[in-house]
């Protein structure tokens, strides 16, 4: 084990009760999208007294912030998140569904995503504090990245510049590098205004603004036929006109979340989108106003800085579960549907693994990590670090948290979320990322290669921000 290894291995585990401590709030405090209060300035002042100078409401967002530490090059920036889901509520560490009064719950891990890239940028600090080394550390509090995009309008408002590298993480039951891009997308709301009437009296007076988000519905469904395989096109009605059937609906309105591998080809489907609804409200006679809620870019891997992490991730080593948390695990197991049963393995492709899962046999928890690939191929998901990529150089791992087969945005995902074994994810996970930063503090020509791989990019590729000036970050019921 090198010094490095043996410093920051040393490092987390005396400070571990600390960190879950940490993830705990975080969990027991589930906030959705830019309205993080509690979270946020939790995770702030625990920079503060770590010894970072922290900035708060940067890019105009009240729960965004910067804790920085040191001076000088090279910028070692962490990607921290701490959003929830909303309806995923769920007790903790109980294997069946028991949620709380509140509706809210870490169903995506975010409770961990953030304390470890925390954990991650501590480390590298105290790394730096005790060698007397210079360079800067950066902890970047990301907040609304389910749905929001918090990350592209700190991109939008330039937080990032200045940054050599950033490093993040994401919960999974999976232990690899997030090797694949990912898909671009639009999120757009539609309302439409009619006449409300006597729906028995009437209805010939009326102008139904539900029947407008239907036959919208209907078209946006026939349209899927003509755009390429790899789009996606979902949608919630989030206002129906009210709960009255003997009222013609006066208003209604219909969120789309447009997806996409480019910018480019999100674009050219959200255009074809907004046509139907103009059509859906000619046939109604009733007008709608079109909403531009949020975007990310695809998501740009940098294949020097994701060996350098996946040599990293291997040096942190994997911790073997105790018996308790494979009985837990295989109780969650045996909750899973069979289709997610069956699913498990493009679920942990998903998240960058290349095996066949041979591995995995007999087993309720991965004790491996995957060799690392780079292979192109595009994530069937959407995350705004995709943004960050485009601008910084940036590389994601992902450490195993959750029993096999777990999908995220689930009970199953919530309830694991502050076990045991989801702690030990987490310090890998952080360990893996603070060698990377040292590494490319002591090593300056890997942090060369790194960045000539990325300028070559940028010099083809300019990045246009996805989001409209003019757009602003939006709450979740906005």
């Amino acid at each position: 084990m090198s010094t490095v290894s043996k410093f920051t291995k040393e490092y987390l585990a005396k400070n571990k009760a600390k960190f879950e401590e940490v993830s705990e709030y975080i969990f027991n405090h589930p906030e959705t999208r830019f309205e993080e209060y509690v979270s946020s300035e939790y995770l702030a002042n625990a920079c503060e007294q770590e010894g970072f100078t922290v900035e708060r409401g940067v890019a105009g967002i009240d729960t965004a912030f910067v804790a920085t530490y040191g001076s000088g090059k090279p910028v070692i920036g962490f990607l921290g998140e701490f959003d929830a889901l909303s309806g995923l509520s769920q007790e903790p560490n109980k294997t069946a569904y028991e949620p709380w009064e509140t509706s809210n719950g870490h169903g995506c891990g975010h409770n961990l995503l953030g304390t470890g890239a925390f954990a991650a940028a501590c480390a590298t600090k105290k790394y730096l504090e005790e060698n007397g080394l210079s360079g800067t550390v950066k902890f970047f509090g990301c907040p609304g990245e389910e749905g929001g995009s918090g990350k592209t309008f700190m991109v939008r408002e330039g937080v990032f510049e200045g940054t050599d590298i950033a490093l993040t993480w994401h919960p999974s039951p999976s232990n690899s590098i997030m090797n694949f891009s990912s898909l671009a997308n639009y999120q757009v709301a539609f309302k439409f205004k009619g006449i409300s009437s006597h729906a028995a009296n009437s209805p010939h007076l009326g102008r139904s603004a539900l029947d407008a988000v239907e036959l919208m519905n209907v078209g946006v469904n026939y349209l899927r036929e003509h755009v390429i395989p790899e789009a996606r096109m979902h949608y919630a009605v989030t206002n129906t006109g009210g709960i009255s059937p003997n009222v013609v609906q006066a208003e209604a309105e219909v969120l789309y979340l447009i997806r996409s591998p480019k910018v480019s080809e999100v674009d050219d489907i959200y255009k074809r989108v907004c046509q139907i609804a103009k059509g859906a409200a000619m046939m109604t006679e009733t007008e709608v106003t079109i909403r531009f809620d949020k975007a990310c870019s695809n998501y740009i891997p940098n294949r020097s800085l994701e060996k350098i992490l996946h040599k990293n991730l291997h040096e942190a080593g994997i911790e073997a579960p105790t018996e308790e948390e494979v009985a837990f695990a295989e109780k969650i197991w045996n909750s899973l549907s069979q289709g997610e049963k069956d699913n498990y393995l493009d679920l942990l492709r998903g998240f960058g693994y290349s095996g066949d899962g041979s591995e995995f046999e007999g087993k309720y928890l991965s004790d491996s990590i995957s060799p690392y690939s780079d292979k192109d191929g595009v994530l069937p998901g959407s995350t705004d670090v995709a943004d960050v990529s485009w601008v910084v150089p940036t590389a994601q791992l992902t450490a195993s948290t959750s029993a096999l087969g777990t999908p995220l945005h689930t009970w199953q995902m919530t309830t694991q979320g502050i076990s045991s074994y989801a702690h030990k994810g987490m310090l890998r996970a952080a360990e893996a990322m603070a060698l990377t930063g040292i590494q490319l503090i002591n090593q300056p020509e890997d942090l060369e290669k790194v960045k000539q791989e990325f300028q070559a990019f940028q010099a083809k590729n300019p990045y246009t921000c996805p989001i409209p000036k003019d757009v602003k970050p939006s709450k979740l019921n906005q």
